[in-house]
């Protein structure tokens, strides 16, 4: 059972949270799900926010924010999933995103996850494609 009460949010730039944020997508990303590391670091995140979420000092879900709204590589850790963790790193994205006078926030979710962006207010847009051999669609969210 986790304590959200020791649950901290952090924003800040690549230089700042790359080393926990990296931590997660390899493990998520490149391990789990089998996606290429040449595929998984591009030059967005020199250039995003991200957000990291810690339970005590340990990193266990992450996302990023880019300059044009696009929310992306959303992960939490496995042994953490299934606790909501997913749901408070979006609504600090979306919370952010509002301070930050965005009108709207867009992504390309993974298909299995369409119901999880649904329930956070995001609308599906357009048709299935493979990313990186996962099917995606993209969802927007007016702010």
């Amino acid at each position: 059972m986790l304590n959200s009460s020791i649950l901290r949010i952090v924003s800040g730039t690549w230089d700042d949270l790359a080393a926990q944020a990296k931590e997660i997508r390899e493990a998520v990303f490149i391990q789990e799900q089998n996606i290429a590391a040449e595929d998984e670091w591009d030059k967005q995140d020199a250039i995003s926010i991200h957000f990291v979420v810690y339970e005590q000092d340990h990193a266990i879900a992450t996302a990023r924010l880019l300059a044009n709204n696009s929310v992306g590589r959303v992960a939490v850790l496995k042994s953490h999933r299934g606790l909501k963790i997913g749901q408070q790193l979006m609504q600090a994205i979306v919370d952010y995103a509002k301070a930050d006078h965005r009108e709207a926030l867009k992504l390309s979710s993974q298909v299995h996850a369409i119901g999880f962006y649904q329930a956070l207010g995001f609308r599906v847009q357009g048709d299935e494609y493979l990313d990186c051999g996962i099917p995606h669609i993209d969802m927007y969210l007016k702010l």
